[in-house]
């Protein structure tokens, strides 16, 4: 062949659709508008006197907009994938979730103007519903928990849409080295505090990315803080961790909405992990009862999850006569589970007995020691 046929055969194939572009570009715009106006949220000091020497403070992340940690997934996840082009104008997202990231990319989706659609579990709470649709978007149910990813997949394929797939892409969406991350806010925030530098950060685990964006941030900035991830019954993560195998798998869903997944999600970084807490059901839904009478305010239990594993740790630095802090997440707000955590008739349906753990509690809040 010459030259000159090699010329002739140049195949020239342009896909640049400058509507789309010009789309993409306000789409992006919006989503990076809403990050300036929402990025931050508040440390709150959570007072414990019974443990002289070790703060608690939990990052409220109740309230962004959409009411949750989630948020801030949703914003990264949705500019990974409008910059990865998997986002086209009037085709629906479409996701997988218990819940809270789907109130909050359902927030998204109507910010630049596509549909969405909420892949779910029959159980999830009628609050959450609630959310998704009021935020414009449409909930899929399945009556089986672990159906959720494939029903996705599927639902996208079918519409043209984009599965976002949040527990493939969270801990790659978001930039762990900065940028306004959970991790470098906390940071930031206890920067005049006593004990800048906590002993401890305390997480819960749904997707796994923000155990991720913590504790690569901890490696990168040179501190010596631990990354704890506190796991509820029935989740795959912790028994996964302590035995270093990712294939396990529960049969049966987290009654802790959030947290605890059947199966090891990609996103969870099991090597970057320092410790984790197994917490009972029952634990974590009375430590959300104590955190309401200690701050006035109700809680989901995700919250208690990685509460009563705060209360855990400061108990044991305590004993061992270690100063410092600990801090932990408040991931969403009580309201959207009064008929779960919060409601008596559903404790007992679920046979669920906080007592023996709320005294518990009372006598750490009484002595700083939890038996």
């Amino acid at each position: 062949m010459t030259a000159a046929d090699a010329i002739d055969t140049m195949v020239d194939i342009n896909r640049y659709d400058p509507d789309y572009r010009q789309w993409l570009a306000q789409a992006i715009a919006k989503v990076r508008a809403d990050a300036r106006r929402s990025s931050d949220t508040h440390l709150l000091r959570v007072p414990v006197p019974s443990v002289a020497g070790v703060d608690l403070y939990l990052k409220d992340e109740s309230t962004h907009p959409t009411g949750s940690l989630k948020h801030r997934l949703a914003r990264s996840l949705f500019l990974h994938a409008l910059c990865s082009g998997w986002i086209r104008p009037d085709r629906p997202v479409i996701e997988a979730s218990s819940g809270s990231t789907a109130v909050s990319e359902a927030y998204f989706a109507r910010l630049i103007g596509v549909p969405f659609i909420a892949v779910m579990a029959r159980s999830t709470s009628r609050e959450k519903v609630r959310l998704i649709e009021f935020q414009g978007g449409r909930c899929h149910f399945v009556d089986n928990a672990i159906e959720v990813y494939d029903v996705a997949a599927h639902l996208a394929r079918e519409t043209g849409g984009h599965y976002m797939d949040q527990f493939t892409f969270a801990e790659r969406a978001t930039d762990w080295r900065g940028n306004n991350n959970i991790a470098e806010s906390i940071f930031d925030q206890l920067a005049e505090e006593p004990h800048p530098d906590p002993a401890w950060i305390v997480a819960t685990a749904g997707t796994g990315g923000t155990s991720a964006t913590i504790a690569r941030y901890i490696r990168y900035t040179g501190r010596a803080t631990g990354i704890c991830v506190a796991d509820p019954d029935n989740s795959a993560f912790f028994p996964s961790w302590r035995d270093g195998d990712a294939e396990v798998t529960t049969e049966i869903c987290s009654r802790i909405e959030g947290i605890g997944r059947q199966r090891v999600e990609p996103s969870f970084v099991s090597s970057a992990i320092d410790r984790m807490i197994h917490v009972p059901d029952a634990a974590a839904i009375a430590a959300v009862h104590v955190l309401e009478r200690l701050i006035g305010r109700k809680a989901g239990a995700s919250t208690g999850t990685g509460l009563w594993a705060a209360f855990h740790i400061m108990s044991e630095m305590a004993a061992a006569g270690r100063d410092g802090s600990v801090v932990g997440l408040l991931c969403d707000p009580g309201d959207r589970y009064t008929d779960k955590y919060y409601s008596a008739e559903w404790l007992a349906a679920q046979r669920i007995d906080i007592e023996p753990y709320a005294a518990r509690l009372r006598g750490f809040l009484e002595s700083g020691r939890l038996s």
